[in-house]
């Protein structure tokens, strides 16, 4: 019976060794695998877990690098934007409730390095009228208009300053509705002066009926945007991100809030590139007043436009009278160049020089009529 006994003793024995033997075995194992990872990780390799951080915190670099971009794009082409007046000393513009029309103060911006500033034709006045133009240096010049346009309420003043910031322009046909947009500009005076404010392209080709001293009159073609624009914005930039102008902003509709306009800046490229480089623009002239087909419906109910501008009026004073083109008529084409907004129209004239020939397609009682007009210098 002892020995017995004797035997079940010694399988313990050997029991607790084999035991100590597994555990002493997996910490030795866990051990070796840890200072394995560390190794791993110190000679640069990364384990799945790090990789997200290192991930994020690049992701994170990289949008902090990006919104430094925009923040130093918007404060470089802010030097290019001035403010414009019809008065030399200006006070406290910020007491005043109509600063804008009792201090005639506005927005421009510098198209050229030479001392060429685009802004609104309501903001400078008339072409050869004077205004003071305010830098971002503070300092104040003297302007004088070189060009204006009522219709599409543009302007150009020259300051007699060189080596100055300028804005690059943008291809404001290759907008898009939604793209991200800046507005720069002057909104209740030089208090505020270069207030920036953020939106997107709401809308394109867009007509809006102004009424004014009871006349009825239409801007077409224009850029819709939710971008805030106040009086004192007007002739300020519309920017996109990389911050050259797609446009000038114009007017903002009182009656609705967030819907703001500018005037797309290709229609004006030939002139600015006319006075940067030779100092002068020597502009033809059709003599034609005209509306695209979303305007129709207000003024010929019976007008079928499916393409072309609608003729409203042609002018005594220009070339166009004498060819038998009329009211009521649709240009289609002008030297088989498809003409469908009345900005196809103006952009086109503005390549040409007085005493050049074109030709207009035009469609009347339906058929087709071609028309050779000799322009002459507006």
């Amino acid at each position: 019976m002892s020995s017995r006994y004797e035997r079940k003793k010694i399988d313990y024995r050997k029991f607790g060794e084999l035991l100590f033997v597994v555990i002493l075995t997996a910490v030795v194992s866990i051990s070796l695998y840890n200072m394995y990872i560390k190794i791993q990780i110190g000679d640069g390799s990364s384990n799945p877990y790090d990789v997200q951080q290192v991930d994020t915190t690049k992701t994170l670099a990289t949008t902090q690098d990006n919104a430094k971009d925009i923040t130093d794009i918007i404060e470089e082409v802010s030097d290019s934007v001035v403010g414009i007046s019809k008065m030399k000393n200006l006070g406290s513009a910020i007491f005043t409730q109509n600063s804008e029309e009792e201090l005639g103060l506005g927005s421009g911006v510098i198209v050229s390095a030479n001392g060429y500033i685009l802004t609104n034709w309501h903001v400078s006045g008339d072409e050869l009228s004077s205004c003071y133009v305010s830098l971002s240096s503070g300092e104040v010049y003297t302007g004088k208009v070189v060009w204006a346009d009522k219709d599409l309420d543009l302007s150009i003043v020259k300051i007699n300053v060189k080596n100055l910031k300028y804005i690059g322009l943008a291809d404001s046909d290759a907008t898009k509705v939604g793209q991200t947009v800046y507005a720069i500009g002057n909104p209740i005076g030089l208090e505020f002066q270069r207030t920036v404010t953020r939106g997107i392209i709401s809308g394109k080709d867009r007509t809006i009926k102004l009424e004014e001293d009871d006349n009825i009159s239409y801007m077409e073609d224009l850029i819709q945007t939710d971008a805030t624009i106040n009086p004192g914005n007007s002739g300020g930039p519309l920017i996109d991100e990389n911050g050259n102008m797609i446009g000038i902003n114009t007017v903002k509709i009182t009656s609705a809030e967030g819907i703001g306009f500018a005037v797309p800046v290709n229609i004006v490229k030939t002139i600015i590139a006319s006075f940067t480089t030779k100092g002068s623009f020597n502009e033809a002239y059709l003599g034609l007043f005209g509306y695209d087909k979303d305007v129709i419906p207000y003024l010929d109910s019976n007008a079928q436009l499916n393409s072309g501008v609608y003729v409203a009026e042609v002018s005594s004073d220009g070339p166009l009278m004498a060819s038998g083109v009329k009211a009521g008529d649709i240009i289609t084409k002008i030297d088989d160049v498809e003409i469908n907004k009345i900005s196809d129209l103006r952009e086109y004239i503005y390549t040409k020089n007085p005493n050049d020939m074109v030709n207009l397609s035009v469609y009347r009682n339906n058929r087709n009529i071609n028309v050779g007009v000799k322009l002459t210098a507006r």
